[in-house]
């Protein structure tokens, strides 16, 4: 506890874990760093290894992601889902309403309003499953496409973490890491070398995934701006507005999860609902809408089999590298962030609810929002198109312009009071953003800390600094190219964390199974609260709280194994047992002796 490290930690006031912070701190600001000095070299760096991961291993990505909807599947329906997320006896924190407003708005609820109309234009105007373009087999195309991408697979991607979190924080009660994840291999080693570089890459990736997102909301918030209020596209006004967003995050992340980030879910969630709806009574046909959302779900399930391994191999990997590998390359990213956020906010719900909710729930609402956007966005473009069978204003801005931020307030165009429902837009998207932040920052902290009690402030304040200075240091020196330079850093820190996801999966089965046992009904054992070994130090040298209900090596209290044991896990105690043992037993008969006896140790 005397390193470098630990001393210029105690200096700052700081209460974290030494190495991982100042790690991951050094990591980000010399990428940063980096991208401000030297970003022709950098963005060439990065380049050439998204190039590689896109259109040679693209095919990694599109297994893994379907390889992730199968096991939560499966495991939802086998005996494990009746398993609890923390005790057994835990009972949920939060309703149903807020807890989907939170997982909704800290995954995917920015991100549509980014892509919601962008993506199924260009797929429309570009059919990747040969049907010819602007046509009725084309938008339906499109729009299953767009499902797929926002769909089942996405939030798969996002709860497997979920559910690694929530089991080995709240019932193995190790730490909130993603190195904790890796105790039925790694065993007491997860505090070691190996343990801190996962979780140093996981925060890593994390600040990335956030950054990316943030950036692109920044330059959809500059185009909402420039078209509302004339306000010129350019990264300085970006930079201003990351500033804005952060300084809002930074405001929720000091108040806290119930104060912050519950409050601002509740009013966003409420606010898109009712962007949606405006949307749904002022289109020219509401009941052609409603219709295009029934058939929607039934498209979206019968082409389900064949998106989840399209990887456009005759057009070598182009498509499916451009579109599909990039969505599970930034999804993957926020896994670690919106895996420990679910997890939770999820504490108490049955690993088949949380399954089944987290699944099923975002889904359909992805279906009705991209119906509503998308099928009245491809509606719009074919009454402004100059004759039938052409793209007409909205692929004129998405496609041939290659304006994507721009899709949501031409489209707003359209529609009565504009002025009214584009600042609306503005503000969910804001909101959203600010939500992702501000959970960002406190998951963020606590993977450091390797604790959830409240940090010091100034911890909360650098991790949400740091999602906007990685942002700024991207928009800022990408120039016009931001876009493709957010997209390029995203696919290569992506890579590597959908390694340790897939790895999560098999791990937490493994966990399950040595904690379950193979008898009915399920009794799983219960394990002591780990503590990072200098938080352990700091709090028995406090001497406010009774020392015996924490450890620094995991173990769970000794009486609470299954019953019929099929797996044990690897902790100190288990392995001090095993060399305790006798190597060698030899059974004796006759006159001897009866029974048998140890003769070697």
């Amino acid at each position: 506890m005397n390193s470098i490290s630990t001393r210029a930690h105690d200096r700052l006031g700081l209460r974290t874990s030494p190495i991982i912070f100042f790690g991951s701190a050094f990591l980000i600001v010399l990428f940063s760093a980096g991208m401000g000095l030297f970003p022709g070299p950098v963005q060439t760096f990065f380049g050439s290894i998204a190039h590689w991961l896109r259109y040679d291993i693209g095919w990694f990505y599109t297994a893994g992601a379907t390889l992730l909807v199968v096991f939560s599947v499966g495991l939802a329906m086998s005996r494990y889902g009746r398993i609890k997320i923390g005790a057994d006896d835990a009972e949920p924190e939060y309703s149903g309403l807020a807890w989907f407003g939170m997982m909704f708005a800290a995954g995917v609820g920015a991100v549509l309003m980014f892509w919601g109309i962008a993506e199924p234009m260009n797929h429309y105007a570009n059919p990747p499953m040969g049907d010819k373009a602007f046509t009725d087999a084309a938008a339906w195309q499109a729009i299953n496409i767009a499902n797929f991408h926002f769909g089942i697979h996405m939030w798969a991607v996002l709860i497997v973490p979920g559910l690694s979190f929530g089991y080995f924080t709240y019932k193995r009660n190790l730490p909130p890491r993603v190195s904790s994840a890796f105790h039925p291999v790694l065993g007491d080693r997860i505090h070691g070398p190996i343990g801190r570089t996962i979780d140093i890459i996981s925060i890593v990736a994390t600040v990335f995934g956030l950054a990316v997102s943030t950036g692109l909301g920044a330059l959809q918030i500059n185009s909402g701006m420039k078209y509302v209020f004339g306000v010129p596209i350019s990264g300085m006004v970006q930079a201003a507005i990351l500033a804005v967003i952060t300084a809002a995050a930074l405001t929720s992340v000091l108040a806290g999860m119930d104060k912050g980030v519950k409050r601002l879910s509740y009013a966003n969630i409420i606010l898109a609902i009712a962007l949606m709806l405006f949307i749904l009574m002022n289109a020219a046909s509401t009941s052609d809408l409603m219709r295009s959302i029934i058939e929607a779900s039934g498209r979206y399930l019968s082409a389900l089999p064949v998106l989840s391994t399209f990887n456009d191999s005759f057009g070598h990997g182009q498509w499916s590298g451009d579109w599909t590998v990039f969505y599970w390359a930034w999804t993957v990213t926020w896994a670690p962030f919106v895996g420990m956020f679910v997890a939770k906010i999820s504490r108490g719900r049955s690993i088949r609810a949380f399954v089944a909710a987290s699944l099923g729930l975002p889904t359909a609402f992805v279906v009705v929002w991209m119906s509503i956007y998308g099928f009245s966005a491809i509606t719009s473009d074919r009454a402004s198109a100059d004759k039938p069978g052409t793209g007409g204003e909205l692929t004129k801005t998405i496609v041939d312009d290659g304006r994507v931020q721009d899709a949501l307030f031409q489209f707003l165009k359209d529609m009565p009071l504009y002025g009214v429902t584009a600042t609306l837009a503005l503000i969910v998207i804001v909101v959203f953003f600010v939500t992702s932040i501000d959970s960002g920052a406190l998951v963020l902290d606590a993977m450091a800390n390797g604790h959830e009690d409240m940090g010091t402030r100034r911890q909360r304040v650098f991790w949400s600094l740091s999602v906007g200075a990685v942002c700024a240091a991207i928009i800022l020196t990408a120039g016009d190219n931001g876009l493709n330079a957010l997209q390029e850093v995203i696919i290569v820190i992506g890579f590597p964390v959908m390694i340790l996801t897939i790895l999560q999966a098999f791990l937490l089965l493994q966990a399950l199974r040595e904690d379950a046992g193979a008898a009915k009904p399920i009794r799983t054992r219960q394990w002591k609260k780990v503590l990072p070994q200098e938080e352990y130090e700091r709090r028995a040298a406090e001497n406010s709280e009774d020392m015996d209900e924490y450890v620094v090596l995991p173990e769970f209290e000794i009486g609470t194994e299954p019953e019929y044991e099929t797996h044990t896990p690897t902790t100190s105690h288990t392995q001090a047992l095993a060399a305790s043992r006798a190597a060698v037993s030899i059974g004796l008969t006759g006159a001897v002796a009866s029974g048998k006896s140890v003769v070697a140790d």
